[in-house]
């Protein structure tokens, strides 16, 4: 016997009943996908969002400046959003295991990159990126810029930019100075102080900040560029010597120390915070982030914090943190592929 079923001729009635059956469930499947997490992401809703911890990966060791910067922000970004905003320090490649960690999570805005400039340089620094630094990453904002800050010990015989720059050119490859790894917004402003010095200085690079602060403060190291934020309590301290900062003008966190500018006219490298998500997260996502990131940095409290550790709070838009990578890689890989630069 023949039916026909919505146009379609079957050949048998039950062979109808089967296909009746398969729609239903194909319809079904489809009705439960659209309250799925998947369907949020995918359907650009940020509804309901976060109803879940939050995950900020810190691709650096524990008490460096990014650490500095995250871990109040989380604090003030947990309190706005009403979901705790765990730090999850994975230091190593320079920032890159930190940041493949996050461009391969799920796009749902539960995990999160807080880092530096070092993303827009890894662009060109790293041969091999195990990610897409322009699609793997999608911003969020930016947080903050401040200046770098040269750093030797209280009993170091080096005094000013100029007592290094002499000394480096007296014996080249002598002098050591650390940063807190391969790619770093830190490593690449010292590359930057020797091409424009023209001197030779031994590069050690850490696993994150607070081992090179260990081997400076223990004679290991020479100097340190350091963060600002992250060489701020030592130098209150007494514990460090700051002798120029990187920024073009005198920060008022580091009254009385001089720009590496008064010494290497031009000279410029200052470090950004930026917060990022995994490429593809939906827009409202992001703009949900970015809208609680603009009311915590607002604060008082904490933007007295950061400017006493030299750096001043900037967010901008998703879109305009877009753009500002995009323009940073390009700066940076000037100096790379100037200075002959690489990550090994």
């Amino acid at each position: 016997m023949k039916v026909l079923w919505r146009g379609e001729e079957c050949l048998a009635e039950e062979a109808c009943v089967r296909r009746r059956g398969l729609i239903r469930l194909g319809m079904a499947g489809a009705l439960a996908g659209l309250s799925s997490p998947l369907w949020t992401a995918v359907g650009q809703t940020a509804e309901g969002y976060p109803s879940r911890p939050i995950r900020a990966v810190v691709p650096f060791t524990a008490g460096g400046g990014t650490d500095v910067v995250g871990r109040e922000l989380a604090q003030l970004l947990a309190a706005e959003l009403g979901q705790a905003v765990v730090i999850d320090n994975r230091p190593g490649g320079g920032t890159v295991l930190g940041s493949d960690l996050v461009s391969k999570a799920a796009p749902d805005g539960y995990t999160l990159l807080l880092t530096t400039s070092a993303l827009a340089i890894n662009a060109s620094l790293v041969k091999s990126l195990p990610y897409d630094t322009e699609k793997g990453f999608s911003a969020v904002g930016l947080i903050c810029h401040g200046p770098n800050v040269l750093v030797v010990r209280p009993d170091s015989p080096y005094r000013s930019v100029a007592d290094i720059i002499r000394a480096a050119k007296a014996e080249p490859g002598k002098l050591t100075y650390g940063s807190s790894g391969n790619g770093s917004a830190v490593h690449l402003a010292a590359e930057l102080f020797k091409l424009m010095a023209g001197v030779d200085i031994t590069h050690v690079p850490y696993r994150g900040a607070g081992p090179a602060y260990t081997d400076l403060l223990g004679g290991r190291l020479d100097m340190v560029f350091g963060t600002a934020g992250g060489v701020a309590a030592f130098v209150k301290g007494d514990r460090m010597r700051a002798l120029a900062v990187t920024s073009p003008q005198p920060t008022p966190a580091y009254e009385g120390v001089p720009t590496v500018a008064e010494t290497l006219p031009g000279y410029e490298a200052e470090v950004w915070y930026g917060l990022f998500a995994p490429g593809g997260t939906p827009a409202p996502v992001l703009a949900r982030l970015n809208e609680a990131l603009r009311k915590v940095t607002a604060a008082p409290a904490y933007r007295s914090r950061l400017a006493g550790e030299g750096l001043t709070v900037a967010v901008n838009t998703p879109e305009e943190m877009t753009r500002f990578v995009r323009a940073e890689e390009a700066r940076w890989r000037r100096v790379v592929t100037d200075g002959r630069i690489t990550s090994d």
